[in-house]
C-alpha cells in the first residue's frame, strides 16, 4: 500500500508540474472534506478546473484514464460543488480534465492530459 501511495503521490507531481507547464494555475492540491477529496484545483484564465489524477505503473488493469468511472466522476461532482460553495467565489465556467500518469521502471513518464473529460 505505500508503494502505491507513493506512486501516486509521485504522480499527482509530475500531473502538477505538467499543469503548470501548460499554463494552468494551481489554486489547492489534495482538498479534503468528509465526503472525499479532490486531486488538483486550478485556474485557467476565468474558468475553475478541477484534475482528477490518476497514476498507474503498468496496464496490466487498464491505462490510467479508465480507471475513473462513472461513479467516480460523480463523486468529483458533487466534490467540487462543496468546494465551490466553501469557496466563497462565483465561477462562472467550470470544466473537469483527466491526468493519467504511466510511471514505467526506467522509462520517462507518460502524461496525458485528459481537458474537458466529463
Amino acid at each position: 500500500m505505500v508503494g502505491n501511495m507513493a506512486l501516486g503521490a509521485r504522480g499527482e507531481d509530475l500531473a502538477t508540474e505538467f499543469l503548470i507547464g501548460a499554463g494552468l494555475d494551481i489554486v489547492e492540491r489534495n482538498w479534503r472534506c468528509r465526503y472525499g477529496e479532490l486531486d488538483v484545483i486550478a485556474t485557467e484564465d476565468d474558468r475553475i478546473v478541477f484534475v482528477e489524477v490518476k497514476t498507474r505503473s503498468g496496464l496490466g488493469y487498464g491505462s490510467p484514464a479508465e480507471a475513473v468511472t462513472f461513479a467516480k466522476r460523480r463523486r468529483i461532482r458533487v466534490l467540487a460543488l462543496q468546494w465551490l460553495g466553501d469557496s466563497g467565489r462565483s465561477w462562472s465556467k467550470v470544466r473537469f480534465d483527466v491526468v493519467a500518469v504511466l510511471i514505467r521502471r526506467n522509462q520517462e513518464p507518460v502524461i496525458e492530459h485528459f481537458v474537458d473529460a466529463f
